[in-house]
């Protein structure tokens, strides 16, 4: 794939040109790092190599959920070898194509694993009819992320059913895209106004938008936040006081975090719910939060599929990061009420916004940008 940076067309970094090859190459080694987005998108595309292509990862993320990727790749024609452990690392033996066809999977872990085998099935033999099969589907909002891009690309997507997909074969389109902004690593900064009796503003909000990150408005307003939009941009202040709220975060797990950091300053307690596949996330975000409010002092409890959060004073000590970008924000933004609250590895934000801490002291000097 040739990727080539051009100047800039608009105010948030440079354009780029993606030019795909007519055919793969593979006998490579791709480490996807810390990201389950890339796992899971590499592997379906990997059989399409001319030749093997090893898919490996960070230490700390070799335990992410495969099996089921791999397992339904196999299913579709795909020769893999994963030396019996139905995880990273695996090596696709790469033909140059996939059959495709009809397969099952049980995406309740993520559904990174439904996005990566729609986005790859066009380019295969037959297209696919894929089908989830198990515990409710979470994050469905990127499952529509996905269709949706694919549409604008002339795959269009039968979709007969929630949890089955229909997708014919047929390269798809280039065309120009004007990618939104992470609305998710706005939450943090949003989240910062609330704590301190402050306003932040967001600019290049969009008007709609299938991210689940679109669902804070709402959500935040409900835990007693003033939301307000002008000119494209999206502006949080603070109310009065934080509500405790009863939130199913099936759609919009990747918000857990910062709404857990908030809920700890409400003024009663609050559940999140429909949570339990964040377990298997960069570290088990649930026992992570629980384990770090409760070493400053806090009170909240582990479910089956979520937490409840119990208001309580909180003193300073050190908020420990598990190699997850989230559990660094949340503890972040605990820290802004909370004198002496260390977070051990904020570096470790980088993974998807390597300027976090230095957008968030300027923020906090009142010069954000």
């Amino acid at each position: 794939v040739d990727i080539e940076e051009l100047p800039a067309t608009g105010p948030y970094g440079p354009d780029l040109h993606v030019t795909p090859p007519a055919r793969f190459h593979g006998d490579v080694t791709i480490d996807c790092g810390q990201a389950g987005t890339v796992m899971r998108f590499i592997a379906p595309l990997a059989g399409l190599a001319d030749g093997d292509v090893t898919i490996t990862a960070h230490e700390s993320a070799l335990h992410r959920p495969m099996g089921a990727m791999i397992k339904a790749l196999r299913e579709i024609g795909v020769d893999i070898d994963d030396n019996g452990t139905w995880a990273l690392p695996f090596t696709v033996k790469g033909r140059g194509h996939i059959r495709g066809g009809e397969v099952t999977i049980d995406a309740s872990a993520s559904s990174q694993f439904v996005s990566g085998l729609l986005l790859a099935a066009p380019r295969y033999d037959v297209g696919l009819h894929l089908r989830h099969s198990g515990a409710r589907l979470p994050s469905v909002p990127h499952i529509d992320m996905t269709v949706e891009a694919l549409s604008r690309r002339g795959v269009h997507i039968e979709h007969p059913h929630p949890d089955e997909w229909l997708v014919p074969a047929g390269a798809p389109r280039g065309r120009d895209a004007t990618v939104e902004p992470d609305l998710s690593n706005a939450a943090p900064f949003l989240a910062a106004a609330m704590l301190t009796g402050g306003a932040v503003t967001v600019p290049g909000w969009p008007a709609t938008s299938t991210q689940p990150g679109a669902l804070l408005t709402e959500i935040l307003a409900l835990m007693g936040a003033r939301v307000s939009r002008r000119a494209g941009a999206l502006t949080v202040t603070a109310g009065d006081r934080i509500t405790g709220v009863d939130l199913d975060l099936t759609a919009a797990s990747e918000l857990t975090p910062t709404l857990f950091a908030i809920a700890a300053f409400a003024d009663s307690p609050s559940t999140l719910h429909g949570i339990g596949h964040i377990r298997g996330h960069e570290t088990d975000r649930i026992a992570a939060l629980v384990s770090n409010l409760r070493a400053l002092g806090g009170d909240a409890e582990e479910l089956p599929d979520g937490i409840r959060i119990t208001p309580a004073p909180l003193s300073g000590g050190v908020w420990k990061a598990h190699h997850d970008h989230r559990i660094a924000t949340a503890g972040a933004i605990i820290g802004l009420r909370v004198p002496g609250v260390v977070v051990d590895d904020i570096g470790t934000t980088a993974k998807t916004l390597p300027e976090f801490p230095h957008l968030w002291l300027r923020m906090l000097q009142g010069d954000a940008g």
